[in-house]
């Protein structure tokens, strides 16, 4: 039953604040580098990117627009789809370990001097994730909980970005930006079960699923 709009209180939109909202500050980023790649301290550097990666993005994804003229009217028809660049900020600690390991993995596609690379994308593209946690679980000695995982495939460096430095610059860490482009990401839920699998499949043989579509009918 619908809620009346007299009735649309307080105490009705905090029922409606499932697990008192997701927290932006409440994510860890996971990445794999290609096996080719030499990196010092692998397993360090691996456990470093949780906890030096400082801000991240919940990937975009848009549909293309195909605009169909018919008697002065434009039927508008979807498109292809595309991803958005993903980015990531980095803290830069003292020993540059992962601005190392980003700029061999930039060079690695593109060198410096030669301008030659890895020319086999297989080689240089690896797998990252964006991983949403909540805030605990039902008791407050629960495991945190992930509630959303974005896998990227297919995931290499486009840009790091250079690194400011200022005399006049205190009480400041150094960051750096790195942006990656990636073939497509999946999506996980809770307890790493995929999502969006089902309606995919569901739309190629021509139903809908989850109830009717508002203006849906011929």
């Amino acid at each position: 039953m619908a809620i009346k709009h007299s009735d649309r209180s307080i105490v009705d939109f905090r029922s409606r604040l499932r697990g008192g909202g997701t927290r932006a500050n409440l994510f860890e980023v996971q990445m794999a580098f290609p096996d080719y790649l030499s990196v010092s301290d692998e397993n360090e550097t691996l456990n470093d990117i949780p906890f030096l990666v400082k801000a991240a993005e919940i990937p975009a994804s848009n549909i293309g627009n195909i605009p169909v003229s018919f008697r002065g009217r434009v039927l508008p028809i979807a498109g292809d789809r595309t991803f958005d660049p993903w980015t990531v900020t980095i803290i830069n600690d003292t020993n540059f370990r992962l601005r190392d390991v980003m700029e061999k993995w930039s060079d690695s596609i593109n060198d410096l001097q030669t301008a030659q690379g890895v020319t086999n994308p297989e080689s240089y593209q690896t797998r990252a994730s964006v991983i949403q946690l909540d805030r605990f679980g039902s008791k407050p000695a629960d495991k945190i909980k992930e509630l959303r995982k974005y896998d990227f495939v297919g995931i290499y460096p486009n840009v790091v970005s250079s690194i400011p430095l200022d005399h006049g610059a205190t009480d400041t860490i150094e960051e750096f930006q790195v942006t990656f482009n990636y073939l497509y990401y999946e999506v996980r839920g809770l307890n790493g079960v995929p999502l969006m699998t089902d309606k995919s499949e569901t739309a190629r043989a021509g139903g809908v699923t989850g109830g009717t579509v508002p203006g849906g009918g011929a």
